[in-house]
């Protein structure tokens, strides 16, 4: 029994959607003997467009899932659900480690040459009181103006990373930040990276992008201790498996995993 629980740790990632693969690819690259498990969330994605009880309330059904799959790390692979959830998460589990994804300020504020920093999120972050204290402990004499971006997930959960419609919301997100003069610019959503060109683009290349995938993943391997379970992938949706192990190949070229759905629901 001691053996069969030793072999089913995982390490656990969950997101509203796709936009987590961003920090497991990192988290592959750094622990590649590590049995992962990520759950994409895609029939309530995206988060950034509900309300912070409903976001706590997937994100604790989540967890409990993850956990009874063997899950002694939780990665929250996603901005909105950090901001709304962890603090709500530690206190119901508090022996389990959660690495959290939050906008990185300290290293905007790092960046900057003229102290005007852009932040790109979700309504849900850019509204979240978390940012906010964030902001307020970190950012010092930095300007920090902040944007929300609704649509921008939504398309990319479908698959859009290059359309016409998608450029053109990207540049209406993008205008406050270029009016108000950054030099620096935060991807505060997992999902963001995966449109990183077209950010670029919108912003003028005077402008520094800056994201957090690679820090979260980094976090989590520092917590966890290899053992003697062998590699695995899991992917689990809320919604639909085969348009989302679709999504898997065409993006990120992982054609091995399959995709499970996960039928949980509240």
């Amino acid at each position: 029994m001691q053996t069969d629980s030793l072999t089913r740790r995982e390490i656990g990632v969950f997101d509203s959607g796709v936009g987590g693969f961003t920090v497991l690819r990192e988290l592959r690259a750094l622990l590649p003997s590590a049995r992962l498990r990520y759950l994409a969330d895609t029939a309530y994605a995206p988060y950034g467009n509900r309300s912070p009880e409903d976001i706590r309330a997937r994100s604790t059904a989540i967890t409990e899932h993850l956990i009874e799959q063997g899950a002694e790390l939780i990665v929250i692979a996603c901005n909105t659900a950090t901001a709304h959830a962890i603090e709500a998460l530690r206190a119901r589990w508090p022996a389990l480690p959660f690495v959290g994804t939050e906008p990185g300020i300290k290293p905007a504020v790092a960046a900057t040459r003229n102290g005007c920093i852009g932040l790109l999120a979700t309504p849900a972050t850019a509204a979240s009181a978390r940012l906010r204290a964030l902001i307020e402990r970190h950012a010092g004499a930095s300007e920090v103006v902040v944007q929300g971006c609704p649509g921008i997930v939504d398309h990319i959960e479908a698959g859009d990373l290059d359309s016409t419609e998608l450029r053109a919301l990207v540049a209406h997100h993008c205008e406050p930040l270029r009016a108000a003069g950054v030099d620096t610019a935060l991807l505060g959503c997992t999902h963001y990276p995966l449109i990183e060109p077209l950010w670029q683009a919108a912003l003028g290349p005077g402008v520094t992008l800056l994201h957090i995938e690679t820090a979260v993943a980094r976090r989590a391997a520092d917590l966890w201790a290899p053992g003697p379970e062998s590699p695995a992938l899991h992917i689990e949706t809320s919604g639909d498996p085969a348009a989302l192990r679709a999504w898997v190949e065409r993006v990120l070229g992982w054609h091995e995993p399959k995709v499970q759905r996960w039928p949980a629901a509240l």
